[in-house]
């Protein structure tokens, strides 16, 4: 059986202990953005990017005559079909079927960057600044190669286990389904309503809450169908057009790159 994690945004209080284990768990660099409009305003970045796995929104919310906080934990939802998978012809990016985590093989990923198109929340990133980049996005703290596999060895990912307030529940998909809908039904609350229950044909996260999720930039436009049924019939030509792009892309980054260190020098000569 699939695994997942429940997000139960009314018991987030935003510490982001989360978002340090995932840094420490996958010895990613701290990446404090330098411009403003990049960072949520506390030393985080607004969105995931090729060095931050996860994320914790903040919006104030209004309640009758006063506002509220809500905080919000974003990564890679682990669709139960995914887009990026489907749209990988490198086989870079695989779906483990015994957890259902959606994991990333450097090694094999051709730079092609179609997954980053695929992925309806817009979770893929790429290191732009390195010579030879890589994506970047949530494992679920999964390796098949067993250097870091928690949840491969039935342990909870990293960001589970250090949240103090258990606003994240790690189990069993159809537990955690059971588990939103109780509270669901006890607390009138919640929106009616598991996001990532049946969104594009489910996905390993779940959220329920308080507050509209479009608040955080979830989308409520996907359906319910999995998005390789569209895909499928147009993959076969993805190899012959990403391997021209890749070349074409790569030729264009190492002029950019040249043509910067050649200006450097002239500075330097001048200087």
């Amino acid at each position: 059986m699939s695994k997942g994690v429940l997000v139960d945004v009314t018991r987030c209080m935003g510490c982001k202990s989360c978002q340090v284990a995932c840094k420490s768990w996958n010895d990613l660099p701290a990446n404090v953005p330098d411009v403003p409009e990049f960072s949520d305003g506390l030393n985080s970045p607004a969105e995931t990017n090729g060095y931050t796995y996860t994320t914790v929104a903040i919006r104030t919310v209004a309640r009758e005559d006063d506002y509220v906080l809500r905080f919000c934990k974003r990564q890679c939802m682990h669709c139960l079909e995914p887009a990026c998978v489907s749209a990988c012809f490198a086989r870079a990016l695989q779906r483990d079927p015994q957890t259902g985590a959606v994991v990333y093989n450097q090694n094999m990923c051709v730079g092609c960057r179609y997954c980053m198109l695929a992925c309806p929340f817009n979770i893929p990133k790429f290191q732009w600044d390195k010579t030879f980049p890589i994506i970047g996005k949530c494992q679920f703290c999964f390796d098949p190669n067993g250097k870091l596999n928690r949840i491969g060895q039935g342990l909870a990912p990293a960001c589970v286990r250090t949240c103090p307030t258990s606003a994240l529940q790690f189990g069993e998909r159809e537990a955690l389904l059971k588990e939103a809908r109780e509270r669901i039904k006890k607390n009138p609350a919640y929106i009616k309503h598991i996001y990532g229950e049946k969104e594009i044909g489910g996905t390993a996260w779940l959220y329920i809450s308080d507050t509209p999720l479009e608040i955080f930039g979830f989308r409520q436009d996907l359906g319910t169908r999995p998005l390789p049924e569209y895909t499928a019939s147009y993959l076969k030509f993805t190899p012959y057009v990403a391997v021209g792009w890749t070349i074409l892309l790569t030729a264009l980054y190492l002029y950019t790159k040249r043509r910067e260190a050649v200006e450097e020098e002239k500075k330097s000569a001048q200087g």
